[in-house]
């Protein structure tokens, strides 16, 4: 509820504020004799509290970056770069009549929108994407881990086919090298004779493995959920019942791959927006600043 009560806070307060600069601008947009411009005082108040509301935004990530600045809740900081964030758009349009002017503000202007835009795409996947991960990966790991629950569920699936078809002549995952003997031991599985565990070993070697090894495979079959489960299917038509147990798990181990590569999508996803926003946001502000130098020394 506390977190529902802030939200509007803000939002209520950054509609009056959007709503006292329009009711401001119009009439001076109206009545200005050369048009509402940039030197003139009300536009400099409109760029000024713009390019304030810009900073306090710019502030959030030198507040995260620097542990003696945990001034104030991170709730309040998150709100505020938002909010005020997404009001300095409007706010410099105003500074400026709506008009680009030269280059280096037409590059501000670019640049202000482009990171207010990514900023609200952000937000958006910041609201979504976890209850997605939560809905679509009901095994998510931690993400740092996925590389190691990879290794570990490859050298399950290894055990498994061996314990049926024989040694595979196939080399440990790099992440588990050293820790064999800490592996299951399978002593209920079915053993069979070469000619009988060659659909496994052939579907495991050619079409499995390389899935599990690979998080950026292509293949056409096992990404997909009815595909594999089409294709377990047939190779339960080619082996005895005594190993379909073991087919059985060779498939959920498949199913939990699929689950760790769309959590890594996911993962990229929330976060890659980031690399379109900071970079872009520590350029608006440089500019900003030789923009005000440049309008006060001229």
């Amino acid at each position: 509820m506390q977190i529902d009560y802030t939200h509007r806070k803000w939002l209520f307060a950054s509609l009056g504020i959007a709503g006292v600069a329009t009711v401001v601008y119009i009439p001076y947009a109206l009545t200005s004799h050369y048009g509402p411009r940039g030197g003139s005082a009300i536009g400099l108040t409109f760029g000024i509290i713009g390019s304030a509301f810009m900073l306090f935004a710019g502030l959030l990530g030198a507040r995260n970056r620097v542990p003696v600045w945990r001034l104030g809740r991170a709730q309040t900081w998150m709100r505020g770069h938002l909010w005020l964030g997404l009001l300095s758009l409007p706010l410099i349009f105003f500074h400026g009549g709506f008009h680009f002017g030269g280059t280096l503000t037409t590059v501000l202007m670019w640049l202000l929108i482009v990171v207010v835009a990514s900023g609200v795409v952000g937000t958006a996947l910041q609201h979504y994407l976890p209850r997605t991960i939560t809905a679509d990966v009901p095994m998510e790991t931690i993400f740092d881990e996925i590389a190691s629950v990879r290794a570990q569920l490859c050298c399950e699936a290894d055990q498994l086919v061996t314990a049926v078809c024989g040694p595979l002549g196939v080399a440990m995952p790099s992440q588990l090298e050293g820790t064999a003997g800490e592996t299951q031991e399978l002593t209920d599985a079915v053993a069979l004779s070469p000619d009988e565990g060659m659909p496994l070993r052939r579907f495991y070697l050619g079409e499995m493995r390389p899935f599990l090894e690979d998080p950026q495979d292509k293949r056409a079959v096992l990404p997909g959920a009815q595909k594999a489960s089409a294709a377990f299917e047939q190779l339960r038509t080619l082996l005895p019942p005594a190993v379909h147990a073991t087919v059985k798990d060779l498939e959920n181990i498949c199913e939990e791959e699929r689950q760790l590569r769309q959590q890594a999508r996911l993962h990229h996803l929330l976060h890659g927006w980031l690399l379109v926003h900071i970079p872009l946001a520590l350029a608006l502000l440089v500019l900003g600043t030789v923009h005000a130098w440049m309008a006060l020394k001229f």
